[in-house]
């Protein structure tokens, strides 16, 4: 199994829970993520799930020149955003408890 799978249904809340500790630009989120262990992420995956966000409201964006060359989009997170990520964390421990559970034992 690949771990991209794997991967795939919580990427959003963690770039979200990036964003959410401070305006940030793509590159940062890129570095801040391949920190935490997501070792393949690439900017292939980053910038279509920043569309998505922005498109649905939980992040909005900024346009303005970079200290090091041409024009960069900040992101912020918007209240809604705030909001799903509350749901999203709640719902993330909750699955991750069953299924760690179900994988490992309850004693585990």
């Amino acid at each position: 199994m690949e771990d991209t799978q794997l991967m795939k249904g919580i990427l959003e809340g963690c770039i979200l829970a990036v964003i959410s500790r401070g305006e940030t630009y793509g590159y940062e989120i890129l570095s801040e993520l391949m920190d935490y262990g997501f070792t393949n992420l690439q900017e292939g995956t980053l910038y279509p799930i920043l569309t998505r966000l922005e498109k649905k409201k939980y992040i909005s964006c900024r346009k303005a020149k970079s200290p090091l060359g041409p024009v960069r989009k900040y992101f912020t997170i918007t209240q809604e955003g705030s909001d799903w990520l509350v749901t999203f964390k709640e719902s993330y421990r909750n699955i991750a408890k069953v299924a760690d559970e179900i994988l490992f034992g309850k004693d585990e």
